[in-house]
């Protein structure tokens, strides 16, 4: 299998893989705050937070890539302020691509924190108080190692989702050899050549990643779900 894989192969899976650790690390950061937000605030504005949090799950990939695309264009405001500040258009580009990441896979970063969360309860964060502990202490002291299967399974969804994207990132950046050009757009583009050796290769790359992904999942939830005797 490894004398198959082409160096355009092996360039689409090193970028995919820088794609997906980026995305994962930086979900995690904007994840854990939202997540703890949404698992204890009593806001009226908390049912049209998780709805836009969740709304990548429901949406189409296309929908949501054209509307990505549109904004991080020249004509999109957020196209707009990046040329003003000589940082040219982000569609099309590695950054674009980022953003497209972040923004599909929040739900998979975000809703298995907030389900860590909300499992701990209100007690440990009281007794935390009644110990005067500063909330701030007691959120990365307390609930951040209690909600460690959480993170651990967030982690894990958001790597494996970043790899298997397809829609939004062709919608956002193409196929670009060495930019945007990931494992799901070079199988894409394999087969639209009708050269199926190659895309048998990667296809079958990603079925063993997403069986591992499987396993690992079921290995972290385990713990979890074992009954003590």
């Amino acid at each position: 299998m490894n004398a198959a894989l082409t160096p355009q192969a092996l360039q689409a899976i090193s970028l995919t893989l820088q794609l997906a650790a980026l995305t994962s690390a930086l979900l995690l950061v904007l994840a854990t705050p939202l997540a703890w937000w949404l698992s204890q605030t009593r806001s009226g504005w908390r049912p049209w937070v998780n709805a836009l949090v969740t709304l990548p799950l429901v949406l189409p990939p296309t929908v949501l890539g054209f509307y990505l695309l549109v904004l991080l264009g020249p004509q999109g405001w957020v196209g707009q302020v990046t040329q003003a500040l000589g940082l040219g258009v982000l569609s099309f580009s590695f950054t674009g691509l980022l953003i497209g990441s972040i923004v599909f896979s929040l739900p998979f970063a975000v809703q298995p924190i907030q389900f860590a969360f909300e499992a701990m309860g209100q007690r440990p964060m009281e007794v935390a108080a009644t110990l005067r502990a500063h909330p701030v202490d007691a959120f990365f002291s307390v609930a951040l190692p209690m909600a460690k299967p959480g993170l651990l399974t967030a982690t894990v969804l958001t790597f494996a989702h970043t790899v298997g994207e397809f829609g939004v990132v062709l919608m956002i950046g193409g196929n670009i050899p060495g930019q945007t050009g990931v494992v799901s757009t070079q199988i894409y583009g394999h087969v639209e050549a009708m050269e199926y050796t190659q895309a048998h290769v990667l296809a079958a790359g990603m079925v063993l990643f997403s069986f591992a992904v499987l396993v690992a999942l079921a290995r972290l939830q385990r713990p979890r779900d074992r009954v003590l005797p």
